[in-house]
């Protein structure tokens, strides 16, 4: 019975996510939370395994996923029903691309999917991002902001050391380095992958 409902759920994260592995993130990690619980540092940890090894986000992370909760056989399934729906979309889109390619409900269509992918990724990345960048224990504390404390300079400059105490020192780090060596030096994600798993291993013991 878990096999299938394994293979029915990642189905319908195949059939109803667009842009890509990192949009899909978002309904992954609730339709994780419907098999078992698995904690956001946990499934912070199985994104960055879905990012290093060989093959799309969305692929690898239905593979670890089937296969923590049913073995080889929820792998499979999960595997399979991920990637059958983009499977079957490629046929149908080759099979009648000419009649597509310039057909405008289907460019308005896509003009409004953009926007919401770039928001799933967005939210995909504010997700990974708090579970990555800030201390575990204050990421279970809430760390939201009272409207009605935020009156004065005071309190604002409160709210700001409380957010500023509770990020990890060596993850930010990390994070700003990668971020100029991908944008400004054009260093390849591989090394820059390899350089930070050796960085974390030294210092984030």
């Amino acid at each position: 019975m878990i096999l299938l409902s394994l293979f029915l759920a990642f189905f319908r994260i195949g059939v109803f996510s667009f842009g890509g592995g990192l949009a899909m993130l978002p309904l992954i990690f609730q339709t994780v939370q419907d098999f078992g619980y698995m904690s956001a540092e946990e499934f912070s940890n199985l994104v960055a395994l879905s990012q290093i090894t060989p093959g799309p986000v969305a692929v690898n992370a239905a593979t670890f996923i089937g296969f923590s909760f049913a073995g080889l056989g929820g792998a499979l399934c999960a595997t399979f029903g991920v990637a059958l729906p983009s499977f079957l979309l490629i046929i149908t889109v080759i099979k009648f691309l000419d009649k597509f390619n310039n057909n405008k409900s289907i460019d308005a269509a896509f003009k409004g999917i953009r926007p919401a992918t770039v928001g799933l990724i967005a939210s995909a990345a504010l997700f990974v991002g708090q579970t990555a960048l800030i201390k575990s224990e204050a990421s279970e504390a809430s760390t939201s902001v009272d409207a009605e404390a935020v009156t004065n300079a005071a309190n604002i400059t409160s709210a700001l050391s409380d957010v500023l105490g509770s990020l990890d020192v060596i993850p930010c780090l990390i994070f700003v380095a990668s971020f100029v060596l991908i944008s400004k030096f054009k260093l390849s994600p591989v090394k820059i992958i390899l350089l930070t798993a050796v960085v974390g291993a030294v210092f984030c013991n």
